[in-house]
């Protein structure tokens, strides 16, 4: 005999429930009965009827079926896709309490998973803009776009046009939201999305299908920069010149302004096209970034900090917190493309980047070279084996160190050359106020947190930037 299923519970609805405090990855946090329930698309405030969706023994997740009474603080989202697509959760947050949520959550995080003397925390600092902000977006191509509510449940899905360009829907890697606007990014990127769509339309080039894995059309990459530059990628699926030859003149014809037209045959199963051949259409292969006069070349596959602005902002308190006067030895760690190494170089004696994708390290030494920078060395490699006592031997003992790690932050191996090293200072940048808590309590013996300052590089987002100088104590 098979074994009998469990019957599962039904899930329960919550009435007239009140949230009480900005929660975890733009959500709102309350206590039902003394367990922890927590609401996407909700602020503090909001009196709700919810929806259990998940129910754990320490906590339940929701969403709401009903709005009971709106909270004071929150106002009209500006997107009309905003709660279907999952990019903007915090469009419904007046951008003065999203700041005041972020300082928590760099507070909250410092203090609760750190054990380091804390410094009075600096005030965020805000962005000067809180739309139309990312110089980078990624749209995908889909024969299944999601459904929203502007079409009846009764709807002949023979008689609707599936196809769509747009994002991925929270937790679907199969279904895309067909975007009408955007504004995340200022024109003509919703203009080129829109045009490309049309285009495809109108000759009948197929979409992408997620699941099956066929389709022509696949992908679409625009990148704009502060100096005017505008980048379009397209990535299709299959070899058609003739399809691609069509496309891309269009694309050319209608807008001019773009510098670099580019296009990836992607063949493979997944969307990652760092390892494909990149064909320039027309204009040139990169886009220039410029930053107090320092040039950076920005490749197709370059990594740039998305909100250009404000990574300016950033850069400069990064600089000021290093405190450099000319005759410093910096390590810039996980360096990327050397923006912050070449962005600082001036204002050292020398600085040696590492970097772990080798691509990256060739787009750094090439931006050296473009500015007639001559005191950068870069080095590719894992950085847990490459900062070991014999590259320290070689290359010197730093005076500074500037590092910027993933998420994940750095390796204790990381964190143990560091401490060997002994640099008088260390200013850790971080998208990820956990790890980076974690890692400072590994060198608190050594160091001390005397600066502490937040960052806001993605408006209407929970997400944060934080910088912290750490000096040897």
């Amino acid at each position: 005999m098979g074994r009998r299923r469990r019957r599962q519970q039904p899930m329960p609805k919550l009435e007239n429930i009140e949230m009480q405090s900005v929660a975890a990855e733009g959500k709102s946090f309350t206590k039902v009965d003394e367990k922890a329930l927590f609401v996407p698309f909700t602020v503090p405030g909001d009196v709700v009827d919810v929806q259990v969706t998940k129910n754990r023994a320490a906590y339940m997740e929701g969403k709401v079926v009903r709005f009971e009474k709106k909270s004071a603080l929150r106002i009209e989202p500006k997107c009309e896709h905003f709660s279907v697509c999952g990019g903007c959760k915090w469009q419904m947050l007046a951008y003065d309490e999203q700041l005041k949520a972020k300082q928590q959550q760099v507070l909250d995080n410092l203090q609760r998973l750190g054990d380091f003397e804390m410094p009075e925390m600096m005030p965020i600092l805000a962005s000067e803009k809180q739309y139309f902000y990312r110089n980078k977006m990624e749209f995908t191509f889909s024969s299944r776009k999601w459904l929203t509510e502007n079409y009846s449940k009764e709807v002949n899905f023979e008689d609707i046009n599936m196809n769509g360009l747009g994002f991925h829907m929270p937790g679907m890697f199969d279904r895309i939201l067909d975007l009408d606007n955007c504004y995340l990014q200022q024109e003509p990127s919703n203009a080129i999305r829109l045009s490309v769509r049309d285009y495809a339309f109108k000759h009948d080039l197929t979409f992408y299908h997620q699941r099956e894995q066929v389709g022509y059309l696949r992908n679409l990459i625009i990148r704009t920069a502060s100096t005017g530059d505008l980048m379009v990628i397209l990535v299709v699926g299959e070899d058609q010149p003739e399809a691609i030859k069509g496309i891309m003149a269009h694309i050319d014809q209608e807008f001019p302004q773009i510098t670099s037209l580019m296009y990836v045959v992607n063949k493979k199963m997944n969307t990652i096209i760092t390892d494909l051949p990149i064909e320039l259409y027309s204009g040139n292969p990169y886009l220039m970034e410029e930053m107090e006069g320092v040039k950076f070349k920005v490749g197709p596959v370059s990594f740039y900090q998305t909100n250009s602005l404000q990574a300016y902002e950033m850069y400069k308190i990064a600089r000021d917190f290093a405190g450099l006067t000319g005759e410093e030895l910096v390590y810039d760690l996980y360096t990327g493309t050397g923006t912050i190494a070449n962005f600082v170089a001036k204002n050292a004696k020398k600085v040696v980047g590492i970097e772990y994708v080798p691509e990256a390290i060739e787009d750094a030494k090439t931006n050296s070279e473009l500015n007639k920078i001559d005191n950068t060395v870069f080095y590719a490699g894992d950085m847990a084996k490459v900062l070991n006592h014999d590259f320290i031997r070689v290359n010197g003992n730093p005076d500074v160190v500037i590092t910027d790690p993933p998420r994940a932050g750095m390796h204790e191996k990381v964190i143990k050359q560091l401490l060997n090293a002994a640099p008088e200072r260390i200013v850790y940048i971080s998208c990820n106020p956990a790890t980076q808590a974690r890692d400072i309590t590994l060198m608190n013996d050594k160091y001390e947190v005397t600066k502490i300052q937040p960052i806001d590089m993605f408006p209407q987002t929970h997400h944060v930037e934080n910088i912290v100088l750490l000096e040897r104590k």
